[in-house]
């Protein structure tokens, strides 16, 4: 059981540590995620208008949950920066982030609860809440308590922190005419009223009607687009709203419609084989096979017999007859990857399937008919390999006939965070977890990394941050650059338009390395230096001072080892 009367007078520098005004890039950081600086009347005017136009009610739900879901990430980072403390001290983020954020001044009169048994009560003094003065200068005195986004910050941060749900409700308000606010908190089965204090946290209806409104005439929208101009869909099964995007998938709707061959060019990890896909379930082969083949997976000498069937006994170890991956698409489509690694033989035999709609197995002398739509895909220059005498200059200009080119991921930036949430769909059902979704420092380095392994890199890099973040957590930037001597993270890559964060700027990072070098200092002074500074900002906190460098706790703990042997 933790009990306490006030919170510390001490001030919390583990809290105030974590706050960066990156300036230059018109951010401000609390830990990883982006906050905003904003009047606090300017707050008062959307509650005002939120109160004239949705009612107090429906305003009050809305400001509710609007404090309930800023607490549970408060909780989260509670967790983050205190995980080696007393749970009371712990505890104290919430209080102590709301008297930094300037919300209200908190003392606490009662607090116990036991984590383990699930068990809470609190009573609380609030002082010079905002949300109070906000209100008495738009409405004058309120009949009824009204600092409902502060109540709603409460319920969230301690029913995240505990496991369970906890409501708070306002007993004195100084919205009210009262000398101060003051709550009371406890489990929500303890409240007699359960059910009006949950209903409060669900979606409004109002809201609920206003999306089926606007799904409603976006579905009419896109059916009137639909009947205007149907190439504007995007292809099954893909993700993205870029222009680079959309214009991909209008280039593949047409090429749908008719049986031309079509070469999909782009980067190694674009998504070629989705864009394959997309064309054949966009098309009226839809029902039909759709056979993938990695052509630089198979030994050029077994890729006839892969491709186009093999007759019992051509060859030792042939001992029955076998159709190829062109017979088993028949009357579908094939995709055919890495297309360039075809060997000569293959390529002829390729260009009577296209030419003539014709093949013959390995050792056969029988002429079989297929009906095949071939989608060919490379990460190279075909042109470039036809000069160089490595590809077949007549199957070339066959495959070439409508040519597509998928763009790279660094050009269509905006459909990472729509690449992200599908994939974070995708790994929360195979691991059967559920994340918090990605921090918006995170999500920053994702927008401004440059990206060399496209898409197939995103997919990997999300689903190892799902395996290392736990439930309810956000997936923070370590989770996908782990450590600062990796060269995938992003204080080495420059993104094109600025650096990931203002620490990271060119010439400010040349100055010092040149003002080092001027010095002679050498490398284990300069990093015994940085541990020891990084331990005097968080007051000897192994933990924090290791996030400050970017490295785990037992590097860290390696590290100062090591430059201080006898410490």
């Amino acid at each position: 059981m933790d009990t306490g009367n006030t919170i510390s007078d001490t001030r919390p520098d583990d809290l105030i540590g974590q706050i960066q005004f990156a300036y230059r890039d018109g951010k401000i950081w609390l830990d990883e995620q982006r906050m905003l600086l904003i009047h606090a009347t300017v707050m008062g005017s959307l509650r005002k208008e939120l109160i004239t136009t949705m009612g107090i009610e429906r305003a009050r739900g809305f400001l509710m949950r609007f404090g309930y879901h800023s607490g549970m990430k408060d909780a989260e980072l509670a967790h983050k920066i205190r995980p080696e403390i007393s749970s009371s001290e712990a505890f104290m983020v919430g209080p102590q982030l709301h008297a930094l954020k300037g919300m209200v001044r908190v003392q606490l009169d009662k607090l116990e609860f036991d984590i383990d048994k699930g068990e809470f009560f609190a009573e609380i003094d609030w002082y010079d809440s905002y949300e109070a003065e906000v209100h008495l200068a738009e409405f004058g005195t309120a009949a009824e308590p009204i600092c409902w986004t502060l109540l709603g910050y409460a319920s969230g941060f301690t029913s995240y922190y505990l496991g369970r749900k906890v409501f708070f409700k306002e007993v004195s308000c100084a919205g009210c005419g009262n000398d101060h606010c003051r709550i009371v908190g406890k489990p929500a089965e303890e409240w007699e009223d359960r059910e009006e204090l949950e209903r409060q946290l669900l979606p409004d209806p109002l809201i609920e009607e206003l999306f089926a409104l606007r799904y409603e005439i976006s579905t009419l929208r896109e059916n009137l687009q639909l009947i205007r101009c149907p190439t504007d869909e995007l292809l099954f099964n893909s993700v993205g709203q870029s222009e680079a995007f959309k214009h991909v998938c209008r280039l593949i709707q047409r090429a749908s419609d008719s049986t031309v061959t079509v070469l999909l060019q782009g980067e190694t990890g674009v998504g070629k084989e989705v864009v394959a896909r997309g064309l054949h379930l966009s098309s009226h082969r839809a029902e039909q096979p759709f056979i993938a083949v990695n052509c630089a997976c198979i030994p050029p000498d077994l890729i006839e017999a892969e491709l186009f069937g093999v007759r019992k006994g051509a060859y030792t170890g042939a001992t029955a007859s076998r159709e190829g991956k062109f017979e088993r698409a028949n009357t579908g489509t094939i995709f055919l990857d890495e297309v360039i690694e075809l060997s000569p033989r293959a390529q002829a035999s390729l260009l009577r399937v296209l030419q003539e709609g014709e093949l013959e197995r390995v050792g056969g002398t029988e002429t079989l008919k297929v009906d095949v739509r071939v989608v060919a895909a490379t990460n190279e220059d075909l042109e470039r390999a036809v000069q160089e005498g490595r590809f077949r200059a007549d199957l070339f200009y066959r495959l070439n006939v409508f040519p597509v080119h998928i763009p790279p991921l660094r050009d269509r930036r905006e459909d990472i965070p729509l690449l992200v949430e599908h994939f974070l769909e995708k790994y929360h059902s195979r691991y059967n977890k559920k994340t918090l979704g990605v921090s918006d420092k995170a999500m920053e380095a994702l927008q401004h990394y440059k990206w060399p392994g496209n898409i197939r890199e995103l997919e990997n890099m999300l689903e190892r941050g799902v395996i290392l973040t736990d439930n309810n957590r956000s997936i923070d930037m370590h989770a996908f650059f782990p450590s600062l001597v990796e060269p995938t993270h992003p204080l080495h890559i420059a993104a094109g338009t600025g650096e990931v964060a203002e620490k990271s700027s060119t010439s400010d990072g040349t100055d010092l390395l040149d003002k080092l070098l001027s010095n002679q200092m050498n490398l284990d002074e300069l990093e015994a230096n940085l541990l020891h500074r990084a331990m005097e900002k968080t007051q000897g906190n192994i933990t924090q001072a290791a996030r400050l460098l970017g490295i785990t706790r037992p590097q860290m703990a390696y590290r100062l080892k090591k430059a201080d042997p006898e410490g």
